[in-house]
């Protein structure tokens, strides 16, 4: 073989191999890496919800080991926690002859009933001691106030009481917010939906949720999420 043809072959296959490399370079530039001005918000992952707990979520703990590997990609995490009052009135023991998922008329609207969960100052309303986040700055409670209920990080049920944390993100700077947790078609959705009110960017990492799709909530839940720009990732969409 000639100089000449060994360098065309060299150059040739040089270019196959810059080629061949391009699209491994464009997803991993297409990737996700959090910055100062995002915050990692982690929903309700607390006894209460996980296996053994007083309303759990069907694998509510195969999140945990996914959130432990996210959340050190993110400077900025807060967490929350349903902290509700014993006799709240979201629980069916709250109201005679009603058992738990049937509803009521409240004055803010149709409430699902619940079993007596996360009260306050229990273990079942503790953080769950696999979640390891020491860096997390802050816990922001919800669901306290004894006649309405909370899902959202950011509004209570009534959808008027604030819970503080729009003022908290807004005075941080932050734009984007990501969400793991539990549960998604409730305080997962609830809290993306309202932070997209809100003016954030919104982000559901849905492999670090599950759900308890009570009547095709569901569904649901990301059909409302998506008409309203939530954006829906999984955790391999980020660059950790």
């Amino acid at each position: 073989m000639s100089t000449l043809h060994r360098r065309d072959l060299i150059t040739l296959l040089a270019g196959a191999i810059a080629l061949a490399a391009v699209p491994a370079v464009v997803r991993a530039q297409s990737r996700i890496a959090p910055g100062d001005d995002d915050v990692l918000a982690v929903i309700d992952v607390q006894n209460c919800f996980l296996p053994g707990g007083t309303l759990p979520v069907p694998e509510g703990d195969k999140i945990i080991p996914i959130i432990n590997r996210l959340a050190p990609a993110f400077r900025n995490v807060v967490i929350t926690q349903d902290w509700h009052t014993p006799g709240h009135i979201s629980f069916a023991s709250s109201h005679p002859g009603k058992k738990p998922f049937d509803t009521v008329t409240l004055p803010y609207g149709t409430q699902v009933l619940w079993p007596d969960h996360c009260i306050q100052g229990t273990a079942d309303a503790e953080v769950h001691k696999e979640l390891r986040i020491p860096h997390a700055q802050l816990i922001i409670r919800k669901g306290y106030r004894q006649h309405v209920d909370s899902y959202s990080a950011f509004l209570e049920a009534d959808r008027k009481t604030k819970t503080g944390l729009t003022g908290y993100l807004q005075e941080r700077g932050f734009k984007r917010v990501f969400l793991v947790g539990l549960a998604t078609d409730f305080c997962v959705a609830w809290s993306a939906l309202d932070a997209r009110r809100a003016g954030f960017d919104a982000f559901v990492i849905e492999d670090a949720t599950r759900g308890i799709d009570a009547g095709g909530s569901l569904g649901k839940a990301w059909t409302d999420m998506a008409t309203a720009g939530v954006r829906r990732i999984t955790s391999s969409d980020l660059r950790l």
